[in-house]
């Protein structure tokens, strides 16, 4: 009989702190600290972030082997995102990763936090099935929109990418436009559904092969709020659900367009989705829409897998364990990390 293999997974490369349990692809916990320090300035404070981290980083792993029920002696594995990320934040996770497993004499695995978001589609206890390989795969954060071609699971290459802001960014940085406290993207989400998504028209980008842009969008939003506003100060408030309606349908329509011609490139009709704007309803309903129209098949995670956390870091290490693929004591953050 084959060893059970227990992965316990640190995720920490932006605002949450986050530890889980795995035993092969079934998670047995899920532990996310956020950090509501940052409401206040409307955005991530990186130094805020690292401090907070060093807070949270033992209780959340503590919390994680409680609720899996598991020992620390029976942990085949420690698996932590190496990056990309927020240098501070990285530095804490991948630290405690390094001292916490050289304590047991466990192996190391360095996951890639773009790359992990792609494998939670394959949390065997989440999804009743998970997409063959080769297939695509939309990553959509708030600091990267990708068009991954996943290979299998470690071998992944992108074929498209933002060349500018990313579609979580944009979501971001317009709610900050429209007066929405942070983070403005769930928000946004929640008014779009009470919105009429033609009321107003946003340009969608066009820029070459699969690449995309949000930058001129945020752009648009903000010269045209402000023309509104200067006519009638109450514009904001009169037309806020349709706003977000219209600005939810152009960043859906925009990434759906590239995501439309990778499958037609590739012919590919195996599609994920993965990443915190993955958890958007108006993304999630448009894809749905477009796998019937075009006969795609669609693999979309679990809402608790969508944003940052450790399981998906768990999934990851899981099959770089099978693979043999371990990594030393003298890994460091790499806040660029490129799949």
């Amino acid at each position: 009989m084959e060893k059970e293999v227990y992965i316990l997974g640190i995720e920490s490369s932006c605002d949450e702190t986050s530890a889980a349990l795995s035993v092969g692809s079934r998670l047995l916990s899920n532990i996310i600290a956020g950090q509501k320090v940052h409401e206040a300035y409307g955005g991530v404070v990186p130094e805020l972030a690292s401090r907070a981290h060093q807070a949270n980083i033992i209780p959340v792993v503590q919390q994680a082997l409680q609720a899996a029920g598991v020992a620390k002696e029976k942990i085949s594995a420690v698996a932590f995102t190496r990056g990309p990320g927020l240098i501070g934040s990285l530095m804490v996770g991948v630290s405690f990763a390094k001292s916490f497993a050289a304590a047991l004499h466990l192996p190391l695995i360095e996951v890639n936090h773009m790359e992990a978001h792609v494998l939670a589609n394959f949390a065997s206890n989440d999804l009743g099935s998970a997409p063959p390989f080769p297939f695509l795969c939309l990553t959509v954060s708030g600091g990267h929109t990708q068009i991954v071609l996943v290979h299998s699971a470690l071998k992944m290459e992108v074929i498209g990418e933002t060349l500018d802001d990313a579609a979580g960014e944009a979501f971001d940085k317009i709610s900050k436009i429209l007066n929405l406290p942070y983070p403005g993207g769930p928000i946004l989400d929640k008014l779009a559904a009470q919105g009429n998504a033609m009321r107003f028209t946003f340009p969608v980008s066009q820029m070459k092969e699969l690449n995309y842009s949000f930058s001129g969008l945020k752009t648009s939003v903000l010269y045209f709020i402000k023309k509104e506003t200067a006519a009638n100060p109450a514009f904001i408030e009169e037309n806020l659900a349709d706003l977000c309606a219209s600005v939810q349908h152009t960043i859906v329509q925009t990434l759906l367009l590239k995501l439309k011609k990778a499958a037609a490139q590739t012919n590919i009709t195996h599609i994920a989705i993965a990443g915190g704007v993955s958890a958007n309803s108006g993304l999630r309903k448009s894809l749905q829409e477009l796998a019937i129209q075009k006969s795609l098949t669609v693999y979309i995670p679990p809402f608790s897998l969508c944003t940052d956390n450790a399981g998906m870091i768990c999934i990851a290490g899981y099959y770089k364990y099978l693979a043999g693929s371990f990594t030393g004591l003298d890994a460091s953050p790499l806040p660029r990390m490129a799949i």
